[in-house]
């Protein structure tokens, strides 16, 4: 979605590598790794009497512990996948991206955690990271290297495109 649907690169320019890359992130690393966060949360993370206090401490527990490292661990990854250089990768790519994911994923999660049963969260999550992942893989792909003024159309771009296929 990120090379046909943002960046428009055409089939021809199409980095299938690129696309592996992230389809073995999700499959083999981020899937497992979110069923059974989402499991420990629910386990772990309760206030009976104060639902809403349950909900406010389960995503910020996601936002601090799971999608920081998480993101750390998608970066490094893909920087090692790419035969470059992780830290390298992380100073240019972390900080930027850990920012826009707070802009996002703390109301996804709050409305998760409040509606959606958990058999059924990493499914809402899976149906946001299309547009996420997208500009994941855009990050990833420019290294960090972008302003925050082309970074600001990106995600509009791909805004557009989740909102076309929702």
């Amino acid at each position: 979605m990120a090379q046909q649907g943002v960046e428009k690169v055409g089939l021809e320019k199409h980095n299938f590598a690129r696309t592996g890359r992230m389809a073995l992130y999700g499959g083999a690393i981020f899937g497992p790794a979110a069923t059974t966060w989402f499991a420990f949360l629910a386990r772990r993370i309760n206030f009976p009497s104060r639902p809403n206090l349950t909900i406010a401490a389960r995503v910020l527990t996601d936002q601090t512990v799971f999608a920081s490292a998480n993101l750390g661990c998608f970066l490094t990854s893909m920087a090692l996948l790419e035969g470059g250089d992780p830290g390298e990768k992380l100073r240019g790519a972390y900080w930027t991206a850990l920012k826009s994911n707070w802009i996002l994923w703390p109301g996804v999660q709050a409305v998760n955690f409040k509606f959606v049963p958990l058999e059924h969260r990493v499914m809402v999550v899976n149906v946001v990271a299309l547009g996420w992942n997208c500009y994941l893989s855009y990050v990833n792909s420019q290294g960090g290297a972008k302003t925050e003024k082309e970074e600001e159309k990106v995600v509009d771009k791909v805004e557009e495109e989740v909102k076309k296929r929702i």
